[in-house]
């Protein structure tokens, strides 16, 4: 089995990171957005691709690019579940997962306590599992499995 761990850059990549026992368990890598600052991720393989914002004005033509450059690392690396834990940049990979039948874990945001990410938003519907880190979150994510916090 092959996982996808997926998270842009800063809390959300700090997040995924939580995550590093399950990424040294199983065969892995990571995507996240190309950034000034250097990831590390110990022996993982990461992927980059381009931090985008839907206020900017080549959000479009970012996101294609986003959407091409997550084709090629999908086939390349052929993933069996992405765990993703946000945000806009990592919606190609996780679409892309689905399309083709993967599984999809999606975690909210530990900094959402009472709204939603947009990205959770949108995924909550696709995601095979889907958690919240915070008990409240329940109420926006009605069938969100909550376990507490992954700090």
């Amino acid at each position: 089995m092959k996982i996808c761990f997926a998270a842009s850059s800063g809390g959300h990549f700090e997040q995924l990171m939580m995550l590093k026992p399950l990424m040294e368990k199983y065969d892995s890598f990571i995507i996240t957005e190309k950034t000034d600052y250097e990831v590390t991720a110990g022996t993982n393989k990461i992927y980059y691709v381009d931090q985008i914002n839907r206020k900017e004005l080549l959000f479009g033509v970012k996101l294609i690019w986003n959407i091409l450059i997550s084709l090629r690392i999908f086939f390349k690396e052929r993933p069996d579940i992405v765990i993703c834990t946000g945000v806009l940049a990592m919606l190609p990979i996780c679409r892309i997962a689905k399309f083709f039948n993967k599984k999809l874990i999606y975690i909210e945001s530990f900094a959402k306590v009472t709204s939603a990410t947009m990205s959770g938003k949108y995924l909550y519907k696709y995601a095979d599992q889907f958690y919240v880190q915070w008990e409240s979150m329940k109420e926006i994510f009605p069938d969100a499995k909550y376990l507490g916090g992954i700090y």
